[in-house]
């Protein structure tokens, strides 16, 4: 048989690919598991959102590929609107906009785009794998800017040697970050775009978690700091704020010859998404409210599942973003020994914190996502089989 790819032995198996054999494997057996692995949303599409699918699907007007330069012309136009609502910063549709098949392919492909052989990224660690696997796959290399607990898991972008920074091309960024759970603000914005324009790299914000936020607290975007538009770009997704996880829509937004290179790539590998998917998407962005009863609901199982891991003697504080609580192991174990303790003996699915990265090592992440849950009953099942395992 002929043989792969050599760039495929530089990639470690996919993290949820594990995830998700170590699921079926325990319910195979038989076993009641309480799912705190991957961060997909557990509740339904809200009914306008199909709704507004069944029309598009009825308009013929879908029914071909979409021809179109970056993107069904509404969508963007929904995307554009809703971004000057949500952040107050205004975007041209027509070259400042760009549909993705989800924020993924965007993320991976902008490291295609951009990364020859020997060309460097910097790519925080712990982290979403896709910025780093696809700098790896395009032939780059990769800085690893470590995200610490004592700087509230942001990079210390001053750590960053001169000539390093002088080779980048890429700075990947995630806030609300996942797995962390950590925040940013606009001052720490301010410095990334200084650092970008000092070292003329393009800084590429993934800002899928956006929208899943507590306690009064409202992330901002990257693109509400000047500049911003001149060295980035800022990726969204509907999935995580619309319970839209497997409809595959996202965007990018920002400057234009970035998304320009982004999208030339695009055009030689896909045909964009079903146009009727599009025309929902951008139904649901432009009904969007701050008041949805997932955010409530996550908000309730964040308080359970934290306010328990405190009384058995953690100290772990309450996330005021995404749908990600980031747990140190107990000493003793590594993360990936934690995790099999967790679910060999309490029947709880964990996500290894060194699958996120070298620096993700001693924690376990815990998505909020819990099936099954209805009002954070199954949260506190998993507290107290927590107090009996350990």
């Amino acid at each position: 048989m002929v043989s792969p790819a050599s760039r495929l032995g530089k990639i470690p198996p996919y993290l949820f690919g594990e995830i998700a054999r170590a699921k079926a494997k325990a319910k195979a057996e038989g076993r009641d598991l309480i799912d705190f692995g991957i961060g997909d949303p557990d509740q339904p599409t809200p009914a306008p959102i199909i709704d507004a699918l069944t029309r598009a699907a009825h308009d013929p007007e879908t029914h071909r590929y979409d021809e179109s330069d970056a993107g069904w012309p509404p969508f963007l136009a929904s995307a554009a609107r809703w971004y000057g609502r949500r952040f107050g910063v205004e975007l041209d549709p027509a070259s400042e906009v760009l549909l993705l098949i989800g924020s993924k392919e965007g993320l991976a492909h902008l490291a295609w785009a951009y990364i020859d052989p020997g060309d460097l990224s910097l790519v925080p660690d712990p982290a979403y794998t896709v910025y780093k696997m696809n700098t790896l796959l395009a032939g780059g290399d990769v800085h690893v800017m470590p995200l610490r607990a004592e700087n509230g898991f942001l990079p210390r972008l001053e750590e960053i040697p001169a000539a390093v920074a002088d080779r980048a091309k890429l700075l990947y960024l995630n806030y609300p970050n996942n797995p962390t759970g950590a925040t940013a603000s606009l001052e720490f914005f301010s410095q990334v775009v200084e650092f970008a324009r000092r070292h003329d790299l393009i800084v590429c914000h993934d800002c899928a978690y956006s929208e899943v936020y507590f306690d009064g607290y409202r992330p901002p975007s990257f693109l509400q700091v000047p500049g911003a538009k001149e060295v980035g770009i800022e990726i969204h997704s509907v999935s995580k704020t619309f319970n839209m996880a497997g409809w595959r829509v996202g965007f990018a937004v920002g400057n234009p010859e970035v998304l320009r290179a982004l999208n030339r790539l695009k055009s030689n590998i896909d045909s964009k998404q079903f146009p009727a998917v599009d025309m929902a998407a951008a139904y649901a962005l432009d009904t969007w409210t701050e008041d949805r009863e997932p955010l409530r609901l996550y908000q309730r199982r964040r308080d359970i599942l934290v306010n328990g891991l405190n009384r058995l003697g953690w100290n772990v504080p309450p996330p005021q973003a995404t749908f990600y609580v980031w747990v140190p192991v107990r000493s003793g174990y590594t993360s990936a020994e934690f995790a099999k303790l967790l679910l060999e003996q309490a029947g709880i699915l964990v996500a290894p914190g060194n699958g996120y990265g070298e620096y993700g090592e001693g924690y376990v992440r815990m998505a909020l996502t819990v099936s099954g849950d209805k009002n954070g009953e199954r949260i506190e099942e998993a507290v107290d089989r927590l107090a009996t395992a350990l």
